[in-house]
């Protein structure tokens, strides 16, 4: 079992890591470490099963993180910090005192559990952290079985999609692959592949989402490629009444997956 230590300098090498590791996605991957902040984001990360490997906390900012520190297990490092170090090491403000450094964990399309009637959310090349943990977000509101992200532009652990998720990340079965790799996964488990779209587009709902559905984003700017229309079942849209023609994708996606909870729940 670790001892407790305590750390005052905000130049201690253990902040600087941290630091370090918030801000540099290839220093996250070559680590195999990221940066959970939060109570409750954490609470979500070992709920789902994620090892923590250290974490620092401030009882004077937050005495109820004693009690979350005291669930980790007696192999994780754990580190006292003033309030100066804390708010020297924090992504945000108000996080209840908590920081930890938590291993890295990949999922694959295999790992996936499928439902009988299997609901999953694709997106290509989302590039804004903040989107991706948005959509996250509504994955998670409408249970969905899984977010597949292909050709990722950011990492899964970035600072701002955890803390846009509010730990979604976590509680969402998340993949990052390619989209061939994931054209055939879909086909090869017979779902019906969605594709939001403003050309040659049916209104959303009018669209059967009843069966093993895949409902497939692009970015906002480009929307998807070719791949991804070509491998489509059907083309979809939201009515755009507005001066605008489109959404933020972190939107779209949320008016899509409720209109397939909401048909599942009425049939």
């Amino acid at each position: 079992m670790k001892e407790t230590e305590t750390v005052t300098s905000i130049h201690n090498t253990r902040v600087k890591r941290v630091i370090a590791l918030q801000q540099k996605s290839a220093e996250r991957r070559a680590s195999g470490l990221f940066v959970v902040e939060g109570r409750r984001e954490l609470e979500h990360c070992m709920s789902a099963g994620f090892e923590v490997d250290s974490v620092f906390f401030c009882p004077e900012i937050d005495s109820r993180v004693e009690e979350l520190v005291g669930r980790m297990a007696s192999d994780c490092q754990k580190v006292i910090v003033t309030p100066a170090v804390y708010e020297r090491m924090a992504y945000r403000g108000s996080t209840e005192g908590a920081i930890a450094l938590v291993k890295w964990r990949e999922r694959r399309l295999g790992d996936l559990v499928l439902g009988k009637c299997p609901l999953l959310l694709v997106v290509e090349r989302v590039e804004k952290p903040g989107n991706l943990g948005a959509i996250l977000r509504s994955a998670d509101a409408a249970k969905a079985d899984g977010v597949i992200v292909c050709d990722a532009l950011t990492d899964l652990y970035n600072p701002n999609l955890i803390r846009s998720s509010i730990g979604a990340v976590f509680t969402v079965p998340t993949v990052v692959t390619t989209s061939e790799e994931c054209i055939d996964f879909l086909r090869g488990h017979c779902f019906s592949i969605l594709t939001a779209q403003l050309q040659d587009s049916s209104l959303y709902y009018d669209t059967d989402m009843r069966g093993p559905t895949a409902i497939v984003m692009g970015t906002e700017s480009t929307g998807l490629t070719e791949q991804w229309r070509a491998a489509a079942t059907a083309h979809i849209r939201i009515p755009m009444l507005g001066r605008l023609d489109s959404l933020n994708v972190s939107v779209s996606a949320a008016i899509l997956l409720f209109e397939a909870v909401r048909q599942r729940t009425s049939a």
